[in-house]
Order: structure tokens, then C-alpha cells, then sequence
């Protein structure tokens, strides 16, 4: 270990796997360690249900009527990929694909007036939709045909909307939109968690819309994908990739300290040893005190034996309640997978209900989304304070990443790692300096 690298690498979250694999690809030295015994740090899927449940204190062992310990993967904070989003580019770009398989998740569905609606997110779905009377569905449709013919280079299609002028607001009055259609368009197509975004520029409203479309047209049932064997599959995928390239990988190493020169990193000293550096990347656990608080993720994971009702039965789906449904000012998110994409024991069903912190009883905040899931066998409900990096790393060189959101996707974690590319590199982050130039033998061999 003592030895000298380009980038050391703390912490197997995957925003750290990615970067450490696309380091490597770019012919970086890279060394990751993690104090855990595990890939994935807070983005993990936890096996077997014991440790699930020994990791949230619950006495006892569970109960015999949860199947095999080992057929449960649990994941600790729930995401899924948006088919057409930038972290399945970065997948299928760096081949990590090969090591995954994926399920279309079977439907999205918003909360109104407290019952569950699919989203109508095509022309057919939005004229057959019980969510708007007959004009406003002819009004929504003119805007979702308007939105996928909008191109910022084409005044034509603009129709008079000006992308970094108008606003999003201005935009919904254009086509005489009413509350109930906005709101689940802001927050169920275009995925924003408040309402700020009515008094911006419509362009990211628009692309994120678009983006949304997109998603739901290359599968057809939901713009969303889950991996098989859960989300600690996605971090351990790019860290094999990672491998390929020469990265070295140590589990179970306690990090002793990160040692400094002139307010330089030039370091990391583990168990005695010190292994040289000259840029760090690193999740916020790792260097609290260069991180500043920005709020609470409450997520309830609840395990059920029967789907969520009036889904149609899906055996995966995801429910938005839009925060002017509840007089909050986040939505609440409930993502639904089960045992058909194996981190379930046989007919068990894992729903995580997640929001940002608002008051001092978070619990009682989960409650419309908890109703929906009744009955529960097993709740298990963690309280995590988000981190945001107070230290940028010019002068440090050392990179922190956010802490995962309450988003139920990873687009704001796949920004998070292009922001932290482009403070390293000095460039932008190009999608094409992934692509991989190896093959790995095992996969290869496989194949054959």
C-alpha cells in the first residue's frame, strides 16, 4: 500500500465507484478503499435479511414466514434509472451493462385527493385518464405534443415561448392548464420535488419532460429500470470495471487519517501505512468537517406480502404525492419492487417510502404514503442528514461528493458526479471518455 497514486479513492458509494472507474478508463492510478466490509456504503442493498434487521437494532431474528435470510436484498436508499437518463449512457458506454440484467419497473402512478392514478404520459393514456375532465385532457394534450416538437434551435417550434425567458408558470397558462394537471406534471413527467421551478425558465422543465417521454418510449410500461439483485449491484459493477483498468480495490480498511501539506492532500494513512496521493475523492463520512448540513431524508422501508392496491397488482411501481396534495413542500415518494426482482423472499414485496424533513415529527410527515401500503409486516425507518462539500478541492485537490437525495432517480447524483469530473479535470464531463478500450476476460470468456 505504500506506494504513490494518481487518485485515492474513498468510500464504494456509486457516485465514488463511477468516478473511480472513469479515472481509471482515462489511465489514472486509483486505489479504493472503504472502511465497510461491503460495496456501496449508503447506496448498499443489504443480505441477509438478519443484517437488515440487526442494522436497524430490531431484536430477534426474522420471523420464519420471511423465507431464506439470503433471498433478501434491501436497498438503503431507493433509486431507479430513467431508461433514456444519463446514468444508463454512462452504463452502456462503459459496458458495465454485462454485468447486470434489468426490469422495466410496471407503472408510475400519482396521489390526488387521496387515491393513486397512473400517470398518463402519452397521447392514448392522457385522453383515457380518469385524472382530467374531457377539455382539460384535450388541453394537456396539445402541450405534450407541443413539448416533444419543442427544439431550442428551431424558433418555429417555440411557438412564442422564449426557453430562457419564459417561465415554466407563464408556459402552463399558454395552454390554460389547471392546478391538478400542474401538478402532476412538474412533479410526476418532470420530477421536480417543489414548486420552484414555476418561476424559472422553462427550458429544464421542458428537457426534463422530454427526458421523461423519451424514458417511457423505449419500454413502453414506465420510463424507469431496476437491476436485478438491487441497487448494490450498480456500484459494484463500475468498480469491476474499475479493476479492469488497474484500480486496486481494499474492503475493511478504517481510514486513520488524510494527510495534509500546505493545505494539499498528499495522502491517506490506513492501519500505519500511508499510501500517496495527489487527488482524493471521497463521500462526506469520510471528512465531516469539511461538509455542511443542507437537511434530513426520511426513507420507511416497509415489507409487505401483497402489491399496493389499485396499481393493477404490479409487482413494481412507483407513487409520487405531489406536496400540494398534503400542504407540504416536498413531495413524498413511495418505490415499489418485489421477489420477481430478486431481493424479495417468494411473494414478499419491499415498498421504501421517502420525503426531505420539514417539521420534528418525520414519521407523521410519511403518513399519507404509509396508508397506501397497509398492511405492513415490517417497517424499518432511518433519519439521515444530508452533507454538502463546504470544500470545493481547488486548493485541496480533495473531492466530496452530496449525500443521495430523496429523488427516486439518479440524476442528481449522475450532475453530481459531473461536477465533481469537471473540478478535477478542469473540462467538461464528455460521456465518450468512458468508452472502454479493454475487455475483460472473465465476461469475455463467458460469452464465448
Amino acid at each position: 500500500m505504500n506506494e504513490e497514486y494518481d487518485v485515492i479513492v474513498l468510500g464504494t458509494g456509486l457516485t465514488e465507484c463511477i468516478l473511480s472507474g472513469i479515472m481509471s478508463v482515462k489511465g489514472k492510478k486509483v486505489l479504493h478503499m472503504d472502511r465497510n466490509s461491503y460495496y456501496g456504503a449508503e447506496s448498499a442493498s443489504i443480505t441477509p435479511l438478519e443484517d437488515l434487521y440487526k442494522r436497524f437494532s430490531l431484536p430477534g431474528a426474522p420471523p420464519e414466514s420471511m423465507g431464506k435470510g439470503r433471498d433478501w436484498n434491501v436497498d438503503l436508499i431507493p433509486k431507479f434509472l430513467m431508461a433514456n437518463g444519463q446514468l444508463v449512457r454512462m452504463l452502456l458506454i462503459t459496458q458495465v451493462t454485462r454485468y447486470l440484467d434489468f426490469k422495466v419497473i410496471e407503472g408510475s402512478f400519482v396521489y390526488k385527493k387521496g387515491s393513486i392514478y397512473k400517470v398518463p404520459s402519452t397521447e392514448t393514456e392522457a385522453l383515457a385518464s380518469s385524472l382530467m375532465g374531457l377539455f382539460e385532457k384535450r388541453r394537456f394534450r396539445k402541450f405534450l405534443v407541443f413539448v416533444a416538437n419543442f427544439d431550442e434551435n428551431d424558433p418555429k417550434t417555440m411557438e412564442g415561448v422564449d426557453p430562457n425567458k419564459t417561465t415554466m408558470r407563464d408556459v402552463f397558462k399558454k395552454f390554460d392548464l389547471g392546478q391538478d394537471v400542474i401538478d402532476f406534471t412538474g412533479h410526476s413527467l418532470a420530477l421536480y420535488r417543489t414548486d420552484e421551478y414555476l418561476d424559472l425558465p422553462c427550458m429544464d422543465s421542458l428537457n426534463r419532460i422530454k427526458l421523461y417521454s423519451e424514458s417511457l418510449a423505449r419500454y413502453g410500461k414506465s420510463p424507469y429500470l431496476y437491476p436485478l439483485y438491487g441497487l448494490g449491484e450498480l456500484p459494484q459493477g463500475f468498480a469491476r470495471l474499475s479493476a479492469i483498468y488497474g484500480g486496486t480495490y481494499m474492503l475493511n480498511k478504517p481510514i486513520e487519517e488524510i494527510v495534509m501539506e500546505d493545505g494539499k492532500v498528499v495522502g491517506v494513512k490506513s492501519e500505519g501505512e500511508i499510501a500517496r496521493c495527489k487527488q482524493l475523492i471521497c463521500d462526506p463520512s469520510y471528512l465531516m468537517d469539511r461538509t455542511t448540513k443542507v437537511g434530513q431524508v426520511i426513507r420507511v422501508i416497509c415489507i409487505m406480502n401483497h402489491p399496493i392496491k389499485n396499481t393493477s397488482d404490479a409487482n413494481s411501481c412507483q407513487i409520487i404525492i405531489p406536496q400540494n396534495q398534503v400542504n407540504r413542500k416536498h413531495d413524498i415518494y413511495v418505490c415499489m419492487i418485489s421477489y420477481t426482482h430478486n431481493v424479495a423472499a417468494q411473494g414478499k414485496y419491499v415498498a421504501i417510502v421517502s420525503t426531505t424533513v420539514e417539521t420534528d415529527n418525520p414519521e407523521m410527515e410519511v403518513k399519507p404514503a404509509m396508508d397506501l401500503l397497509e398492511p405492513v409486516e415490517q417497517k424499518f425507518v432511518s433519519i439521515s442528514d444530508q452533507y454538502a462539500p463546504t470544500d470545493m478541492g481547488a486548493e485541496s485537490q480533495i473531492f466530496m461528493s452530496r449525500t443521495y437525495d430523496a429523488t427516486t432517480h439518479f440524476e442528481t447524483t449522475c450532475d453530481d458526479i459531473k461536477d465533481i469530473y469537471k473540478r478535477m479535470t478542469g473540462t467538461e464531463f464528455d460521456f465518450a471518455e468512458m468508452e472502454r478500450k479493454k475487455n475483460d476476460i472473465f465476461g469475455d470468456a463467458a460469452d464465448q
